[in-house]
């Protein structure tokens, strides 16, 4: 039974048969929700990220090491839209660092296992 993918917020198009959906598309907005989330759980999405009520860095965390594994798997895939995707993550694991009360080693911090050290 085909499962159908639901429209985007504010989006009028019917959904879609998942067979029919290409595959950077399902990758893109994966990463795309992976991205959105980890910045939700660093506070990014306020004025005040350390007093955001959804700060969460143990969710970031996770959150942003599967974006690593996502982005350096899928990254011949992402085409032109790789190096956009890159840099988010890069400044996920930056914020990430920031934020961090006690920062992990170079190498040690959420998806560095994939990405090499951030700084």
């Amino acid at each position: 039974m085909p499962t159908p993918t639901g429209p985007a917020p504010g989006d009028d198009q019917p959904p879609r048969d998942l067979a029919e959906v290409p595959s950077i598309e399902v990758i893109s907005r994966a990463a795309l929700m992976l991205l959105s989330a980890a910045a939700e759980k660093l506070g990014l999405a306020e004025e005040d990220p350390a007093g955001s009520p959804h700060r969460d860095l143990d969710e970031a965390r996770r959150l942003i090491t599967a974006l690593a594994g996502l982005i350096t798997a899928a990254g011949e895939y992402l085409g032109p839209h790789a190096a956009s995707m890159r840099d988010g993550l890069q400044a996920l694991q930056r914020a990430f660092r920031e934020a961090s009360a006690v920062p992990d080693e170079p190498g040690q911090g959420p998806g560095e296992k994939f990405t090499g050290p951030v700084h």
